[in-house]
């Protein structure tokens, strides 16, 4: 298949935490020469932003501003906000229990929305997140809802945390992703579920090759019409 020929396409990857979502996203987007958005990380680094300028998170309107004025740049596996690199700073636990409650907030969906759809309008993404294939593009021609047992998103997310030089008690994690589920399952505003035509992997048996496979699959399927 000739590359140029899927360049219209878009790919939508959603899932809840711990379910590989960007280290599959990232390796479909390099296969196909796409560009990669880790919406995630948008909300993280506006999570970041909150904490670092001092707002009250509980200020939609100063959160909002803070939304609408900040500058985010993504490149693969890496994150400015304002010009500063905080990739690094991101995963952090904190971070990570802000960021939910923010993503929640109706006002800073609608302005991160906008500006992911600016990312996509030209097509040829790889776009990754909890509402993709529901709101962000919903007209996306390969959409996934990428999944795994609350055991196993648990386990790779201590494996993550420990390879950066952090370690958290199972029990701890656990209750931390089983709310974070809870809540973005929960939220009136782009709750987190599969749209309705999309292909649900679970990928407790399959490793991240299998289920880069599968999708890679799956666009070559969908770019001949089929």
């Amino acid at each position: 298949m000739i590359l140029a020929e899927r360049k219209t396409l878009s790919v939508a990857i959603d899932g809840p935490a711990g379910a590989g979502k960007s280290t599959v996203a990232r390796r479909v987007a390099d296969a196909l020469g796409f560009t990669y958005v880790d919406t995630g990380a948008m909300y993280r680094a506006l999570a970041w932003a909150v904490l670092d300028s001092g707002v009250n998170p509980q200020n939609v309107e100063a959160v909002l501003t803070l939304a609408e004025n900040l500058d985010i740049h993504l490149e693969p596996g890496r994150v400015w906000a304002d010009g500063r690199e905080i990739t690094e700073w991101i995963r952090s636990p904190e971070i990570s229990n802000l960021t939910s409650p923010l993503a929640a907030l109706p006002e800073v969906r609608a302005r991160m929305v906008t500006l992911q759809q600016a990312m996509a309008r030209r097509g040829g993404v790889v776009m990754e997140g909890r509402d993709i294939g529901t709101v962000v593009l919903p007209e996306a021609e390969v959409k996934i809802f990428l999944t795994a047992s609350l055991a196993e998103r648990v386990r790779r997310r201590r494996e993550e945390l420990s390879a950066g030089g952090v370690e958290r008690e199972t029990e701890t994690l656990e209750r931390e992703i089983a709310a974070r589920d809870a809540r973005d399952s929960g939220r009136d505003t782009a709750p987190l579920r599969p749209a309705e035509d999309a292909v649900c992997l679970d990928s407790d048996q399959l490793s991240a090759d299998d289920v880069v496979t599968q999708i890679l699959a799956l666009v070559g399927e969908r770019s001949h019409g089929e």
